[in-house]
C-alpha cells in the first residue's frame, strides 16, 4: 500500500507539473501577443506577396511566442476577416510547423535550471513603470516554462523505477503507436511543445529511447492542429479551409515519413550522439523537409487545395 501510495503521489505530483507548465506556456503566449500584438499583425498582414517571406514570418512568430497553435488560430481569424488570402496563409501555417520546434531545442540543450532567474527577474520588472512592467509578465512566464519543466524531470525520475511505467512506455515503442500517442496526447493538452517537452525529458532520463520518441513528437504535429481546427468552426469557409489545409499538411508529412520513421529515428539517434539532441534533429528536420516540399510546389498544390476544400465554399 506504501509502495503504491508513493506511486501514486508521484504520479499526481508529474502531473501538477505538467500542467504548470501548460499554465506558463499559455500565460507566456498571452503577454507576449498582449506586448506585441500590433506588430504580429502587422508582418502577418504583409505576407501576402511572398510564399517565402510568410514562411519565415510563421516560423520566427512561433518560435518566439512558443505555441504554433496561439499562430495558427491567428491565422485562420486574419483570413477569416480577410485580412491575408487562403495562398499567402499556407507558407505561415508551414512556417509555424518548423518554430514550434524551439520548444524542443531547448529543452534538449537542458536549459530548464535558467527558470528562476527569469521568474525572479520578469517580478522585478513587473514592479516597474507601467510601460515597462507589461514585458515583466511576459519574462515571468517564460521563466516559469522552464521551471515546470525541472519540476517534471524531477518527478519523473521515481517513476523510472516503477515496472507498471517502464511497462506502459515500452508500448509505445511500435511507430504507428508511437504517433498515435503523440497525436492524441496533444490534442488533449492542445499544445506540441507539451508533448516534445515532456518526451525529450524522458528520453533524457533514460526512461524512453530516441528511436520511440521521434515518432512520438511527430505525431505530435499532427495533434497541434486541433486548436485552429476547432477555432475555425464558427469562421467562414476560406478560414476553415485554411485549419483544414494546415492539418493536412501535417497528415501528409507524417504519411510520408511513416515507411522510414525507424530507420529515420535511427539516423538521427546515430548523427546526434546525444538521445535528446537526436529527437530535437528528428523534430526539426521533419518540418523542415514537410515545410520544403510543400513550399516549392506551392503553385500546384495551393489550386488543388483550393479546389478541394472550398469547392463548396459559402
Amino acid at each position: 500500500m506504501d509502495i503504491q501510495a508513493t506511486s501514486l503521489q508521484t504520479l499526481f505530483g508529474a502531473l501538477s507539473a505538467i500542467i504548470l507548465f501548460i499554465y506558463g506556456l499559455q500565460g507566456f503566449s498571452r503577454e507576449l501577443r498582449a506586448v506585441g500584438g500590433l506588430a504580429l499583425q502587422f508582418w502577418l498582414g504583409r505576407v501576402t506577396a511572398n510564399r517565402w517571406l510568410g514562411f519565415t514570418v510563421g516560423a520566427l512568430a512561433t518560435a518566439v511566442v512558443q505555441s504554433s497553435s496561439a499562430i495558427t488560430s491567428l491565422t485562420a481569424a486574419f483570413v477569416d476577416a480577410s485580412a491575408i488570402s487562403f495562398r499567402a496563409s499556407l507558407g505561415v501555417l508551414l512556417g509555424s510547423n518548423v518554430g514550434t520546434t524551439a520548444t524542443a531545442w531547448l529543452v534538449s540543450l537542458k536549459l530548464t535550471d535558467i527558470g528562476p532567474f527569469f521568474i525572479v527577474l520578469g517580478a522585478l520588472i513587473s514592479i516597474l513603470p507601467k510601460r515597462v512592467s507589461v514585458i515583466g509578465k511576459a519574462v515571468f512566464y517564460f521563466g516559469l516554462i522552464f521551471f515546470a519543466l525541472d519540476l517534471i524531470s524531477a518527478e519523473l525520475t521515481p517513476l523510472r523505477e516503477q515496472p507498471e511505467f517502464s511497462k506502459w512506455l515500452s508500448l509505445a515503442q511500435a511507430p504507428w503507436l508511437g504517433l498515435a500517442t503523440g497525436l492524441v496526447f496533444t490534442a488533449l493538452v492542445q499544445s506540441s511543445s507539451v508533448t516534445t517537452g515532456v518526451t525529450i525529458l524522458l528520453v533524457q532520463q533514460g526512461m524512453l529511447p530516441a528511436e520511440s520518441a521521434i515518432p512520438i513528437v511527430v505525431g505530435a504535429n499532427v495533434g497541434s492542429t486541433s486548436t485552429a481546427l476547432l477555432a475555425s468552426i464558427g469562421m467562414n469557409a476560406v478560414a476553415r479551409a485554411t485549419a483544414i489545409a494546415n492539418f493536412l499538411f501535417n497528415v501528409a508529412g507524417a504519411v510520408i515519413f511513416f515507411p522510414f520513421l525507424q530507420q529515420f529515428a535511427h539516423a538521427m539517434v546515430q548523427l546526434a550522439g546525444d538521445p535528446g539532441m537526436a529527437v530535437a534533429w528528428a523534430h526539426l528536420l521533419f518540418n523542415l523537409t514537410t515545410a520544403l516540399v510543400f513550399l516549392t510546389s506551392m503553385d500546384w498544390v495551393e489550386p488543388r487545395l483550393q479546389t478541394l476544400l472550398l469547392r463548396n465554399r459559402s
